[in-house]
């Protein structure tokens, strides 16, 4: 099994990778708000195994925050930066 997850991720794209719970631990929210905020495109995770955990890169959650805070917390704003 683990020689499967190497031949999906390489390691060093890992490092650069958050699990669901180092996110929802960030962002102050339940991993499945997490979850559902993938499933509606919010926030991009990543599949990773066979099984299908989620992933999700550093660098796409800082950019989440710094959207979310110039939108004053307004979540549907910072999906894209331009507002619903």
């Amino acid at each position: 099994m683990v020689n499967m997850v190497k031949d999906l991720v390489d390691e060093e794209q890992m490092g650069n990778m958050l699990t669901v719970q180092e996110v929802a631990r960030l962002l102050h929210i339940h991993p499945n708000t997490l979850r559902r905020w993938s499933n509606r495109g919010l926030i991009k995770a990543y599949r990773i195994t066979p099984r299908g955990d989620r992933r999700y890169r550093r660098e796409e959650i800082i950019g989440f925050l710094a959207r979310l805070n110039a939108n004053h917390g307004d979540g549907r704003q910072a999906d894209n930066g331009q507002g619903s």
